[in-house]
Parts: C-alpha cells; sequence; structure tokens
C-alpha cells in the first residue's frame, strides 16, 4: 500500500498548519465541518498517491489529528 494521511476530523480545527507543511502540496481544506464546526482538513483521493509519506503535516499539527501510514522501502 502506497504513503498516506488519514485525517482524524473529530480532532482537527481547521488551522491548516499541515497544508503549509507538505512539501507535495497535496492537502487543502475541505468543504465539509465537523462536529465543532471547523472545516476540516483533507488530500483528495486523486491526489493521495502523491503522498511521500514524510509527516510534516502530522509534526505540525497542534490536535493531533493526522496519522501517517509510510510505504516501507524495498531492501
Amino acid at each position: 500500500m502506497p504513503s498516506r494521511v488519514q485525517f482524524r476530523e473529530d480532532r482537527c480545527k481547521g488551522c491548516l498548519l499541515c497544508v503549509q507543511a507538505c512539501p507535495s502540496g497535496i492537502i487543502q481544506q475541505s468543504s465539509r465541518f465537523n462536529q465543532q464546526g471547523y472545516k476540516v482538513a483533507e488530500v483528495p483521493a486523486e491526489r493521495m498517491a502523491e503522498c511521500k509519506g514524510c509527516a510534516f503535516c502530522a509534526i505540525m499539527c497542534p490536535d493531533f489529528a493526522i496519522h501517517v501510514f509510510k510505504t516501507k522501502e524495498a531492501a
């Protein structure tokens, strides 16, 4: 499975620090709102393959709302 990110929308406050941190530029603000009324961050499905699994977005997230799954490199 390729590298990917998963957002915990219940924790996201829409600060968009992850957008600024992403070197691939694939994270964007969604049009959806979570239960707290914040517009959440997302990676469109058609751009998820561009994720490098660098985890810069997760490191920047103050609310621990991002999980990164990195593809294991071949030995």
